[in-house]
């Protein structure tokens, strides 16, 4: 949107009221960790887009690179004992909770040795032991989850509490408004980052949001907001916990707003046309690799051979996971349905079987079909299917409600034991 020919949007960073903040270093040793976390995640994700233009990660991948800040600032503020939850750009949290970057990148490669066992990749990151319950697709849907786990530790007697991050396209999601009434009205043990990173996917926040201090949008649900430096890691863990002190002591949830801004697309795939290169250029001169590590040398008397080191030594950590996730294997054929929901017996319905064979089995007893059912998986896999599509099902379904064209003749040679979609089925 244009206000009398000029833009509302947060072009720069002293648009969104940011300027350096002034936070006293903390212990040599907590700012070295910080730094370390932070330069682990900028080399892992580097290295992670080498890898998906290689052709190595399939999918979709949702680079966190300039957001570093915001993430390790996050997750240095909570327990052990808390849960997180994130969306679909979540391998820096990942590793800032403490999860291997052998399993985040095996993951990323779909490898069994991944930390969801190949089977969520890049969006879909969990990791049950550090109480990172996962990454999520869908925009928004890990608003209501993170209001249920707040729920259940309030339920329990826990003395835990949830954070929940989501990006500012989130904010205008239903689910923002149902989940922050009713973490206010239960007086939930949660709070909600809205990792502001200007833009939902390729739309700059002045164009889908009519309130641009994000901060603000839950206090008609009584849950009050702040807003942080989303590029400062002190600044950052300073209001997080602030904001988790209130939530866990007072059960009082709480909103904070993270302005930061992300150097790369919205997915690698992304040509980037809604933003100028100056604006990007503007934003990566407040890189928190690169005025963190700064403040270090002048304030903190760090030798810049320390710093180097840590680089270094995160290279070797990223080199070899990626090693680690080029040798494990894939899955095997036969876990296809291992860790997936399916109907069981007490409910059936003709989705649960697979169709991909004459052998009917189902889905759950994948281990036991037989040879010819998994030879046929096999090629299946390699080949895309060609040429028209002849419908079929297993339902009992009149013809005109059967998916596909009805009262197609079999073709000429029906030697597969393909059916046609007329009444009968051909198995």
């Amino acid at each position: 949107m244009e206000s009398a020919g000029r833009s509302v949007g947060i072009l720069r960073p002293e648009d969104a009221g940011l300027r350096p903040a002034r936070h006293p270093l903390p212990p040599l040793e907590d700012c070295l960790r910080l730094y370390e976390k932070m330069v682990l995640i900028r080399r892992f994700e580097e290295r992670a887009g080498e890898m998906y233009a290689r052709a190595r990660i399939g999918g979709f991948l949702h680079l966190c690179i300039g957001e570093e800040a915001t993430v390790v600032g996050t997750c240095d503020a909570m327990r052990d004992s808390d849960y997180l939850l994130s969306t679909y750009r979540e391998h820096g949290q990942a590793l800032a909770r403490g999860t291997s970057p052998r399993s985040v990148m095996a993951e990323l490669f779909g490898k069994e040795a991944g930390c969801s066992k190949g089977r969520g990749g890049s969006m879909h990151l969990y990791d049950a032991a550090r109480r990172f319950l996962g990454g999520y697709g869908i925009v928004g849907a890990n608003l209501p989850i993170g209001a249920g786990v707040a729920l259940a530790c309030e339920l329990s007697g826990s003395d835990d509490a949830v954070v929940t991050m989501f990006g500012d396209g989130a904010t205008n999601q239903g689910t923002f408004g149902e989940t922050m009434n009713l973490a206010a009205l239960w007086r939930l043990p949660v709070v909600f980052v809205v990792v502001n990173n200007q833009f939902g996917m390729g739309t700059r926040i002045d164009r889908h949001s009519a309130v641009l201090d994000l901060s603000r949008k839950a206090e008609g649900f009584g849950v009050p907001g702040r807003r942080c430096d989303g590029m400062d890691v002190l600044d950052v863990r300073h209001h997080i916990r602030e904001a988790l002190r209130l939530a866990r002591e007072e059960r009082r949830p709480q909103l904070v707003e993270a302005v930061t801004y992300r150097f790369r697309g919205h997915s690698v795939a992304d040509p980037e046309v809604y933003r100028t290169p100056e604006e990007v250029a503007e934003w990566k001169r407040r890189d928190p690799l690169e005025t963190f590590p700064k403040r270090l040398v002048e304030e903190g008397g760090v030798a810049q051979a320390t710093l180097e080191a840590i680089d270094q030594r995160a290279r070797e950590v990223v080199e070899d996971a990626v090693a680690f996730a080029e040798q494990t294997p894939f899955p095997p054929l036969e876990s296809l349905y291992d860790h997936v929901y399916v109907y069981s017996g007490d409910v059936p319905g003709w989705w649960t079987v697979d169709e991909r064979s004459p052998d009917v089995y189902p889905g759950e007893r994948a281990r036991e079909a037989g040879a010819l059912a998994r030879r046929l998986a096999e090629q299946g896999a390699q080949h895309e299917e060609t040429g028209p599509r002849v419908g079929r099902t297993r339902r009992d379904l009149p013809d005109e409600l059967a998916p596909g064209p009805p009262n197609l003749a079999p073709p000429a040679s029906a030697d597969t034991g393909d059916a046609s979609a007329g009444g009968s089925d051909g198995h």
